[in-house]
């Protein structure tokens, strides 16, 4: 799946990327059987970037489902549309660095066996 990133997930990457912002994301992160686009496992946050599919009804039905069983397993999700992506960047960027703000740190785990740790993340 990274191999065949759609060009807004190219785009959020080269932000996310090598710990630009102060956090540890991966690409196509595995939670509970779903795979985020991206995800910090620290902060146990969760990205989706919605294209064009994302606006049917079964399938906005489909991502309900899916973010109330990870919000079950402790990750908050943030969804951005294509759109936002390519046309304010700059806004979904500051959006991700204040909700990561807010959520406590966790040791950096795979999946929900994540442990809390003391030390704060960046």
């Amino acid at each position: 799946m990274r191999k065949n990133s759609t060009p807004q997930e190219k785009i959020l990457w080269g932000t996310l990327r090598n710990n630009k912002l102060g956090l540890k994301f991966k690409r196509q992160f595995s939670v509970g059987g779903y795979v985020f686009d991206f995800c910090c496992a620290r902060k146990r946050l969760g990205i989706e970037i919605d294209g064009e599919v994302h606006s049917g009804i079964e399938q906005k039905k489909y991502d309900q489902l899916r973010d109330k069983l990870s919000k079950e397993l402790g990750f908050t999700i943030l969804r951005f549309t294509n759109s936002e992506i390519e046309n304010d960047r700059e806004k979904v960027i500051k959006t991700i660095k204040k909700i990561a703000q807010n959520l406590p740190s966790t040791y950096e785990g795979e999946g929900s066996g994540v442990r809390y740790n003391k030390t704060p993340c960046n």
